[in-house]
């Protein structure tokens, strides 16, 4: 198969689940127009901006230093929980990362099924002058198989208006069906361009990036929520049953046992820091420089 030039584009009000999940399914993503409204994405845009303004380049090398970042955003902004619950983001989510499993229970069959949860939220601000981020895959994460793909999904909505000069995000068509062996290459990559509200659904093993932006003053500002199987957690949710209080007093690794460590390259970060080092205090070999 041949892999297109760009995304294909559908309009949110005027087109079927059914429609955008055949072209993720084929392409790897999609460009939805209109997912929210532009009072939507103006009211996550300054919802948003406080954060942006006082965070910290990133240490791990994901992010390009000139890069702003905010996160926990369902914590932070009534208009982004709303986003997480758009009813065709979450119909394509259901449809392509829920989890299903049959098994014997004493004498009958029983099959059980879970809907995808957040795995990670977060608002992108691309500065004038910013280089290109390193084109990668975010289910890399979580170290998957291709028994179990797709693990992820994602959803970038524009906050601003997003070109291929001022930053969009990039993506190559078609490499969430590529094996490990094969290396993604920038030339390879298009740009995903967005008008405010407009959204890029894309899956957790699509080669992405988020662009340079080459303009004097124009800001880049996009807002991600990702999705992914509601199977990769604790069967036992230890950051509810077992007081915060109590594991401050703890030692390093039982910190970690119940899940407060960083697994590279970045399942489990807070704010893009390491849990260990803002909650505990713990510099050791295993803290994770985010």
């Amino acid at each position: 198969m041949v892999a297109p030039a760009s995304f294909e584009r559908f309009n949110a009000t005027a087109t079927s689940t059914d429609t955008l999940i055949e072209a993720i399914r084929r392409d790897g993503g999609v460009i939805v127009e209109n997912l929210i409204t532009r009072d939507a994405a103006e009211q996550i845009k300054q919802d948003l901006k406080p954060h942006f303004d006082k965070d910290i380049p990133d240490k791990y090398g994901l992010f390009p230093p000139t890069t702003q970042r905010a996160t926990g955003l369902l914590g932070i902004s009534d208009a982004c929980v709303e986003l997480a619950c758009n009813a065709t983001y979450i119909g394509v989510a259901n449809a392509l990362v829920s989890s299903s499993y049959s098994f014997w229970r004493g004498d009958h069959k029983v099959t059980v099924s879970g809907k995808p949860i957040i795995s990670s939220t977060a608002g992108f601000r691309v500065t004038p002058g910013s280089k290109q981020q390193v084109l990668h895959r975010d289910d890399n994460d979580y170290h998957p198989h291709d028994a179990q793909l797709p693990v992820m999904i994602g959803c970038v909505t524009a906050l601003t208006k997003t070109t291929k000069e001022n930053g969009a995000t990039v993506a190559i068509p078609g490499s969430h069906l590529w094996g490990p062996e094969r290396q993604p290459l920038d030339e390879e990559a298009v740009p995903a361009e967005l008008e405010p509200g407009d959204a890029f659904i894309f899956l957790g093993n699509l080669y992405h990036a988020g662009g340079a932006n080459v303009t004097e003053h124009d800001y880049r500002e996009t807002v991600g929520i990702f999705l992914c199987k509601p199977t990769l957690r604790p069967a036992e949710n230890q950051f509810l049953v077992v007081p915060l209080e109590r594991v401050k007093k703890m030692k390093p690794q039982a910190q970690r046992l119940l899940g407060y460590g960083v697994c590279e390259p970045g399942v489990g970060f807070m704010h893009y820091q390491d849990p260990m080092r803002v909650l505990f205090g713990v510099e050791d070999e295993e803290t994770v420089d985010m």
